[in-house]
């Protein structure tokens, strides 16, 4: 896609990411993905994910940009939030920075940036919009 570009960028910010009040990341060794259309995605280590909190889904997508994506879906005091975690584990060329990194639809969790409350982007993954393919 002509214009379309993608910028990686590691972020050492305290990045808090929370689902039903409970949180389920917190990390200082965040990767920002920054997309053409896109808000900007925190690509989080496995290690400071809780990896306890989360189940692997069936669910599957591919992005041309990046690779095939992953799903993981968190239940929190038996809510299940389905499909709100991804991954690309083996991405394609260009992208091995995100590799195994898991990032959240930041339109359906809590994120907490150096202790601000971040404000939930409106994008087609906002609950209640039309779906997409992927992230």
């Amino acid at each position: 896609m002509e214009g379309h570009t993608i910028e990686l960028r590691e972020d050492g910010r305290r990045i808090e990411i929370s689902v039903g009040g409970v949180v389920v990341a917190s990390t200082t060794r965040a990767i920002s993905l920054h997309e053409t259309g896109l808000p900007p995605r925190s690509y989080v280590p496995c290690d400071d994910v809780r990896m306890e909190l989360l189940d692997p889904t069936e669910r599957s997508s591919a992005c041309p940009f990046k690779g095939e994506a992953s799903y993981w879906s968190v239940e929190i005091d038996g809510v299940r939030h389905e499909n709100i975690v991804w991954a690309y584990e083996d991405p394609i060329e260009g992208m091995e920075a995100i590799a195994g990194r898991l990032a959240f639809f930041d339109e359906r969790v809590d994120v907490v940036i150096d202790g601000e409350p971040q404000e939930r982007p409106r994008t087609q993954w906002t609950p209640g919009a039309v779906p997409a393919e992927h992230p």
